[in-house]
């Protein structure tokens, strides 16, 4: 029994308190991922779009915020909505991902799509599982 939680500051502040707050409370072992972008990124406009980056993934669906606390009544909690933003506008943001595309267009347009599905199931799963966590009073 470890509480895991996914975090991005940039996409939701109250989240990410919640989730540290929580991790810390729990009499446990506590696991917080946190989606931090970094300069080997190619984030364009630089690293000053930091938080707007984190942001723009989770509306992209291709990082998703939740919490699992097995101390609480609703264990599982997807905190992200399901994606509003195109994933694949949201990776060829990236100059990481833009040069895989220069240099294999044909391999990266075939990556790109599988990832974007990738993703899509990912959240997915998420849903199932909050609901099959569900409240447990």
């Amino acid at each position: 029994y470890v509480y895991v939680a996914q975090i991005a500051m940039g996409a939701d502040m109250n989240q990410t308190l919640k989730a540290l707050t929580e991790a810390e409370a729990y009499p446990g072992p506590s696991l917080v991922i946190g989606y931090a972008p970094c300069e080997m990124h190619g984030i364009k406009g630089t690293m000053q779009n930091c938080q707007l980056e984190m942001k723009r993934a989770v509306e992209a669906g291709y990082w998703q915020m939740f919490r699992f606390n097995p101390a609480a009544d609703k264990k599982f909690v997807v905190d992200s909505k399901a994606p509003s933003a195109s994933y694949q506008d949201f990776i060829k943001g990236e100059t990481r991902y833009t040069r895989l595309a220069q240099a294999f267009p044909e391999r990266a347009a075939e990556l790109f799509e599988k990832a974007d599905a990738a993703s899509k199931a990912k959240y997915d799963k998420l849903i199932r599982l909050e609901k099959l966590y569900g409240d447990e009073e």
